[in-house]
């Protein structure tokens, strides 16, 4: 058997976590970058205790410490707390981009830290989008260049980052913001077929991507993993949940093109 068949198998073996599955990607079209005002605005609602069925909602680095409850409002009043830089810097030597990330004032129960050294690694993983060694990315601290910044967004700051149809339900890429909603980062989506880890590492990959210069792909065929540009939160169409852009040390993709279906209407106008 070969290892491209193994990981293959691995991949639909993954157990299911009850509280994902099918939504809408709603990726925003490629649009001028900048930062967010930072101005504050007042919540238009009470701030929504969610409950994680699928365990504690904790970042891998703080699984050590005792459950905390996350709480945010469905709109949150654009402030930010952005992340140290990381330490040691990583090295490479192919292009370097340099991305800041940010975690907005209204979210409580996520430490801007845990949630940053998540993503870094992420990014930094073996089969991620540096793995073939032509790019290096670096998270900077505040005030420092960088290329974009991943913002961890309330569902409400998410359509005003965004710029696309308003929905407080998808993520997104704007230019050199990469928007990830925090509803779904705590909730992930129904009937994924993963567990939330792996949805979460699909949601940075998937806008980080968009960033690099990569557009949606489609599923290759029925059993095979979904390439991590295709729009997972649309549904799978047949591929199975795939968090990696390399794949058995290949870059992996599918046939080119976009999901045009629509958010379902149960989930239009919530917040998460």
């Amino acid at each position: 058997m070969s290892r491209k068949t193994t990981r293959r198998s691995a991949l639909l073996a993954l157990p299911v976590a009850g509280l994902l599955g099918l939504l809408p990607a709603g990726c925003g079209q490629p649009a001028s970058g900048g930062q967010p005002a930072s101005g504050s605005r007042p919540t238009s609602a009470p701030p929504v205790r969610l409950v994680n069925p699928a365990g504690p909602v904790l970042s891998p680095s703080a699984s050590s410490r005792p459950p905390v409850a996350i709480n945010y409002p469905a709109e949150g009043g654009n402030r930010w707390r952005t992340a140290a830089a990381e330490s040691p810097a990583p090295r490479g030597k192919g292009e370097l981009m340099r991305y800041r990330v940010s975690v907005e004032r209204d979210i409580v129960g996520i430490e801007t830290s845990a949630f940053a050294a998540e993503v870094t690694g992420y990014l930094n993983d073996e089969e991620g989008w540096t793995a073939d060694g032509s790019l290096t990315l670096r998270r900077v601290g505040p005030g420092q260049p960088a290329d974009f910044t991943i913002y961890l967004a309330t569902p409400g700051t998410r359509d005003e980052l965004c710029g696309d149809v308003p929905d407080g339900y998808t993520s997104c890429r704007n230019g050199a913001r990469v928007v990830l909603n925090v509803a779904r980062w705590v909730k992930g989506v129904p009937r994924y077929g993963a567990p939330l880890a792996t949805y979460r590492e699909y949601m940075v990959n998937h806008e980080v991507g968009h960033r690099l210069g990569h557009g949606h792909e489609r599923c290759p065929g029925r059993g095979e993993p979904a390439p991590v540009m295709q729009q997972q939160t649309l549904g799978l169409h047949g591929c199975t949940a795939n968090a990696k852009p390399y794949l058995d040390g290949e870059s992996y993709h599918g046939r080119s093109g976009a999901y045009d279906d629509p958010i379902p209407p149960r989930e239009r106008g919530r917040a998460g």
